[in-house]
């Protein structure tokens, strides 16, 4: 099966379901991300040619780890260098040379019968005829990151790679502007009332999000009223309430489409339920409610901690400290956890369903 988690911004989905993500991972289920507002100023009015040039919806699923550029993903541990400065797995020169004729020679043996041939390369040296895979533009960030000038939203989006290479899963960005750069200011206007003119990008998600032909797709309810969260959710909704298309694809999303409580807003409101004390009041579609499912992740609590660590530019802002971090998620999950009669943490998501 495919999964595809529809994120306002790079972290959302580290944070508010990071432990279903790693489930999911676990029994081998497909997983992307499709991230909506993770672009700045400079993206606006680029045409679908030069958005895909910067990397929007090129790639369907991808084989999980092949995605990205290595060089802004951090090793997992110091590797040290040999006395002569080569890296400790580099083979004998002279025994590269014999295994690289013998594989041109294996090669020029197949494609014989062939109109054209292609030759071998057993080492990573990049030639103009055979380019390494990350000299290749794929669904993630081409070129590599310079931590020290990025700005913010380039440096958001290498954490969002980084998570997705954690957890095992691919990313596609749409890179529309951020809500700051579109005009709102201030936690007033950011949390508040989505402006007339600021439309839902309901054709652009949902082309992505029909594209990936997911069996699963989730969606916020923005608790906390962010209006990106807000428009985003507002997709989910319209998408409700289509009739069934009779032309390939055509699906219902009734069933098939769940939203997710952003976390850690609602931990910050006490959220309860979209129709309990403090509801979002979804305007869901004539004969479509929400039932609650809750998903154990007791055992997967410490790996959504990690993922959020990645996000080493949110954790000030959101928690003021890692151990801030790790009170409120415990917290929130062991309170929801009750609430669905689960032993230990849990996330809960609403899903759609027909009565």
């Amino acid at each position: 099966m495919t999964h595809v988690f529809v994120a306002p911004h790079p972290d959302d989905i580290a944070l508010s379901c990071g432990g279903l993500v790693a489930s999911l991972r676990e029994m081998g289920q497909n997983v992307t991300i499709l991230c909506v507002y993770s672009g700045s100023s400079g993206t606006v009015g680029l045409n679908d040619y030069q958005r895909t040039a910067l990397g929007f919806g090129n790639k369907t699923v991808w084989p999980l780890l092949e995605a990205f550029r290595r060089d802004n993903i951090a090793p997992d541990y110091v590797v040290r260098p040999t006395a002569d400065g080569s890296p400790p797995w580099l083979a004998d020169p002279a025994r590269i040379e014999v295994t690289q004729e013998r594989a041109n020679t294996q090669a020029r043996q197949f494609w014989q019968r062939a109109a054209w041939t292609r030759s071998a390369n057993i080492t990573a040296i990049e030639t103009d005829d055979r380019p390494l895979a990350d000299s290749v533009s794929s669904q993630a960030t081409l070129d590599p990151v310079d931590w020290a000038t990025a700005d913010a939203m380039a440096i958001r989006r290498a954490e969002e790679e980084r998570y997705a290479y954690l957890s095992e899963c691919s990313v596609v960005f749409l890179d529309l502007p951020d809500a700051v750069f579109r005009g709102y200011s201030g936690d007033d206007q950011l949390l508040g009332a989505v402006r007339e003119e600021d439309e839902p990008p309901y054709e652009v998600v949902r082309r992505e999000v029909v594209r990936l032909e997911p069996q699963m797709v989730y969606f916020p309810l923005a608790v906390g009223n962010h209006v990106d969260h807000q428009l985003v959710r507002e997709v989910g909704l319209a998408m409700l309430g289509e009739r069934r298309r009779w032309v390939m694809p055509g699906p219902s999303f009734v069933g098939r489409l769940s939203f997710y409580e952003d976390f850690p807003y609602a931990w910050w409101h006490d959220f309860e339920g979209p129709s309990g004390s403090g509801g979002l009041g979804l305007d869901l579609p004539p004969g479509v409610v929400v039932e609650a499912q809750y998903s154990d992740i007791t055992d997967l609590l410490d790996r959504k901690a990690a993922g959020i660590r990645l996000y080493a530019s949110q954790i000030q802002r959101l928690f003021e400290s890692d151990q801030g971090m790790l009170d409120d998620l415990a917290g929130y999950h062991a309170r929801v956890a009750l609430a669905g009669g689960v032993a230990g943490y849990a996330e809960r998501y609403w899903a759609t369903v027909k009565p």
